[in-house]
């Protein structure tokens, strides 16, 4: 049976023919509703006689609108069906008229699907193939690509979408990671949200739900049912998701349609809108909740009503714990899914709620101490949610090589694993690909490459001990305090003709308290400013002159220089309180296990000898230094070795060159 590549390829051929009208980056706004719509003509062949025998009979009946709907899809044992008298095989009976008979035929949908394709805003692109003359090739090329089930099964579909979206990406230079994630990604991440709820998920009859904020195709939703379908039958599992963008959303809704999906209720498990500004799930909470967010997007289109949300309901909406740089929303969406956790209450059958999500390297890190990153890590690990992070290969990917984190999260962490955090170094655990995807050029070996790479990874997770490629941390040792040390400020005074004038520029009527000073203290460098300070304001006390502060200030600016030999400037009269130098200013990371004292006195105090910390300004911040836990030393190769690779290679450019010459 031919896989998905060989369905991709074929489809990817049809695209060709939209080249001249269309410029590749827009093939996807044909081919993904016309695949769409060529997956649901195949799914309902085999019962579209008694559909249309149905709605005959019902025609004129009691039954319209959602009711109709409902009792057709029935008969179509479907969740959708099509009560026209078109398929794709009739469509191309009549070329002359096939835009208004495709239009038709979409129409002929449940109201489900119409929605769909309003999404995928087709009837544009049919006109717009119909002015070009392509529309009859089109319709009667993917008339010939059998996309039944039976031939095509759910999972192969997935996949086709997948190799056709990464095409479109790589095409339009889409944001890396955007649309899916790959599947190997995927299956390790459900396998590690579910590690330990068997005995959950194994009692009759339960019921939990899944969310994906940032869903895309569905490809997540797909593969948390599949698990739930190998590993537990008997339960089941209702996932939902949500996602901004048109034309992925409308082929996750669809593909959902086609799946065997749990729904609970209508049926409406994806929805479409922006998650940050239009939460589609408000108020809602779920058992497991999984995503891949597009990494490194900006918010600055939904920063007004982020903030508004952030000021104003504080830890009552979603975002009370901190606002990241406007650059990266990546822990917007953290935040979006911990507000919707179900709460800890096994009386109550609320057993908590599990987090899974993809993130590349800057959440660990970005943003010292008192920024928006640093207070979310704060919070989270402050409340006991993270359970562990998992380094992903680079080049995993398709639109990105950079390295990948896999973040779970949970509020009803195992008894051993409280106040605890795992790190997971699972940077090596790939095989190569034999032919590469766009950026894409390492996968997790699953049982078909020989070794069970996800399976090990797994393992590890669950035996929750120190080794190579795992370590266990206490979730103080993510966090530090950031110590304000001060040093004194050391001037030096001296009065110039040119400093003269200019302080009389803008004093004027102070001429004759600056000549007095000027005779009292002469131009000769001073290193006390302190005593410099004392003589001035004696002799202004005895003329009886009254300076305003701006002109104390005015004047020991133009009139003094920083000197590291000078003596320190005190504080008004409080020989023990120095000013000190915004200059020289420092800061010192702290780790919070630490007596801050006593590293003040070993680590600073030796180098610094007049330094002090200002405690006032203290602010906990915590970051997550993976590779500083996972450092691997490579020791230098001999010299003996680097000279004689020098040598071979000096002479390996001498024959060619000889080569050449001769």
């Amino acid at each position: 049976m031919p896989d998905h590549n060989y369905f991709a390829n074929l489809i990817w051929q049809i695209a060709d023919l939209l080249r001249g009208p269309y410029r590749p980056p827009q093939y996807e706004r044909v081919m993904l509703p016309m695949t769409v719509l060529r997956r649901f003509d195949c799914v309902l062949a085999p019962t579209k006689a008694e559909v249309l025998a149905e709605h005959e009979k019902r025609k004129g009946g009691r039954l319209e609108g959602d009711a109709l709907d409902k009792k057709l899809s029935e008969k179509a044992g479907q969740r959708f069906h099509n009560h026209s008298p078109l398929d794709f095989e009739k469509l191309k009976g009549d070329p002359d008229n096939i835009e208004k008979h495709l239009v038709s035929y979409i129409k002929g949908f449940s109201a489900n699907v119409r929605g769909i394709f309003e999404f995928f805003e087709f009837e544009n692109e049919i006109e717009r193939m119909r002015e070009a003359n392509i529309l009859y090739l089109v319709v009667s090329k993917l008339c010939d690509v059998d996309l039944h089930p039976s031939t095509v099964p759910n999972e192969q579909m997935g996949l086709i979408f997948e190799n056709l979206i990464r095409r479109f990406n790589e095409l339009a230079n889409e944001t890396a990671g955007d649309h899916f994630t790959p599947r190997e990604v995927i299956r390790l991440m459900v396998n590690v949200l579910f590690i330990n709820d068997d005995k959950l998920l194994a009692t009759a009859g339960t019921v939990r739900k899944l969310l994906d904020p940032a869903c895309g195709t569905g490809g997540m939703l797909a593969e948390a049912q599949n698990y739930l379908r190998e590993h537990h039958g008997e339960a089941r599992l209702f996932v939902y998701g949500q996602d901004y963008n048109k034309r992925a959303f409308a082929t996750a809704a669809s593909d959902m349609l086609m799946k065997q999906v749990d729904h609970n209720g209508g049926g409406d498990n994806v929805r479409f809108g922006d998650s940050f500004t239009d939460d589609q799930f408000a108020a809602e909470t779920f058992d497991y909740l999984l995503t891949n967010p597009p990494f490194g997007v900006d918010w600055k289109k939904q920063l007004n009503e982020i903030k508004k949300e952030h000021d104003q309901r504080g830890f009552d909406g979603r975002f009370g714990a901190g606002l990241p740089r406007v650059n990266d929303g990546s822990l917007l969406f953290l935040q979006h899914m911990i507000s919707k956790f179900e709460p800890v209450r096994p009386a109550e059958h609320k057993h908590g709620s599990r987090l899974a999500i993809v993130f590349s390297g800057s959440p660990l890190f970005t943003g010292g101490a008192g920024s928006g990153e640093s207070d979310i890590r704060k919070w989270i690990i402050e409340n006991d949610w993270l359970e562990a992070i998992i380094a992903l290969p680079e080049q995993m990917f398709y639109n990105t090589g950079i390295g990948t984190y896999v973040w779970i999260l949970t509020n009803r962490k195992e008894k051993r694993r409280k106040g605890e955090i795992q790190l997971l170094d699972a940077r090596e655990f790939y095989v190569p690909m034999h032919r590469s995807l766009g950026d894409k050029r390492r996968k997790i070996g699953e049982k078909e490459d020989g070794r069970d790479q996800i399976a090990e990874i797994v393992q590890i997770y669950g035996r929750f001990s120190d080794g190579d490629t795992s370590k266990i941390f206490d979730n103080a040792d993510f966090g530090y305090t950031r110590v304000t040390v001060e040093r004194p400020l050391r001037l030096r005074y001296q009065m110039t003709t040119e400093d003269k004038t200019r302080f009389l520029d803008g004093c004027p009527h102070l001429l004759d308290d600056v000549q007095a000073i000027d005779k009292a203290l002469g131009r000769e460098p001073q290193r006390d400013w302190n005593a410099v300070w004392t003589r001035i304001e004696d002799l202004l006390h005895e003329r009886k002159s009254r300076w305003k502060a701006p002109e104390q200030k005015l004047f020991r600016g133009i009139f003094t220089q920083r000197d590291p030999d000078a003596k320190p400037v005190t504080k008004g009269s409080r020989d023990e309180d120095y000013e000190p130098d915004t200059d020289l200013r420092d800061f010192e990371n702290v780790p919070l296990k630490d007596d801050i004292d006593a590293y003040f006195e070993r680590e600073v105090r030796p180098h610094m000898p007049d330094a002090w910390m200002d405690r006032s300004k203290d602010k906990v911040g915590y970051e997550i230094n993976f590779n500083r836990h996972f450092y691997r030393h490579t020791p230098p190769r001999p010299l003996e070795e680097i000279d004689a690779d020098l040598k071979q290679a000096e002479e390996e450019i001498m024959r060619l060159l000889r080569e050449v010459t001769t």
